[in-house]
């Protein structure tokens, strides 16, 4: 029995091809040459990416078919501008990008859509706002936006919220060589029940690593600290504190 199972129109999900990493990278080289045969297979090959996002919106009442077509989209997209030389997994890439497709799809086709007033001051919000720094030379406050537009500090917060798109937490921002930061490495880390990381188990494990990366863990997972308030406070940069950070949650993770 499958939880959340998806069937898709036409399609049979139990023999979509599964491509491997190295295959992956081939095919995009030969992309880049210009091979269609290759851009096809690339498609194929990663349908089931498409369908693994598909899942989490199995609960909005959305006809699957069609989140399923518009995953595709994003999938497409994702192939056709991911870069080989970036050293990152092109899941990693692909996975936000058809997330982003869908949610624009619901977006666009929602019943309760931003109302036209409420975009137009949002627009006028960012201009305010990229006047302000120019004039400035310096981040505004909301306060000063509200100002400078003559308007309530509420309705500039209402409508700037309203236009903003949710941000996949695998979002990649940053990359450093093989260093890649996403959104969720910048986001303080509150401990919760279901972490895979028990307190007293990976304080024990702890006691094996070195001096700096036992303080980037415990910074980290029990003081819940990001990684940039992390990079501040013990004088290195971030892209250091995630290879740190990483490297030592792997031996963790083997000894645990």
């Amino acid at each position: 029995m499958y939880v959340n199972k998806v069937e898709i129109c036409g399609v049979n999900t139990s023999k979509l091809p599964v491509l491997k990493e190295k295959e992956k990278m081939e095919l995009l080289r030969r992309i880049r040459e210009g091979d269609e045969a290759a851009r096809d297979q690339m498609i194929n090959g990663n349908l089931r990416l498409v369908l693994s996002v598909v899942q989490k919106f199995t609960n909005r009442g959305e006809n699957l078919d069609d989140l399923f077509q518009v995953g595709c989209i994003g999938l497409i997209k994702a192939i056709d501008n991911f870069d080989p030389n970036q050293n990152v997994r092109f899941s990693t890439y692909g996975v936000p990008m058809i997330i982003g497709e869908i949610r624009r799809h619901l977006r666009d086709n929602n019943a309760v859509r931003v109302s036209r007033s409420l975009r137009d001051m949002a627009y006028k919000a960012m201009q305010a706002k990229e006047a302000l720094i120019n004039r400035n030379s310096k981040e505004p406050t909301v306060e000063e936006i509200a100002k400078e537009m003559g308007v309530k500090k509420e309705d500039v917060v209402l409508a700037l919220e309203a236009i903003v798109e949710p941000m996949s937490l695998y979002e990649p921002v940053y990359s450093d060589g093989g260093d890649t930061i996403f959104v969720m490495d910048q986001v303080g880390d509150q401990n919760s029940e279901n972490d895979w990381m028990d307190e007293i188990s990976i304080k024990e494990a702890m006691k094996n690593l070195g001096e700096r990366e036992k303080r980037i863990l415990s910074l980290r997972f029990f003081v819940g600290k990001t990684q940039m308030e992390v990079a501040k406070e013990i004088g290195i940069s971030q892209a250091q504190v995630s290879r740190l950070e990483k490297g030592a949650l792997d031996w963790i993770k083997k000894h645990i």
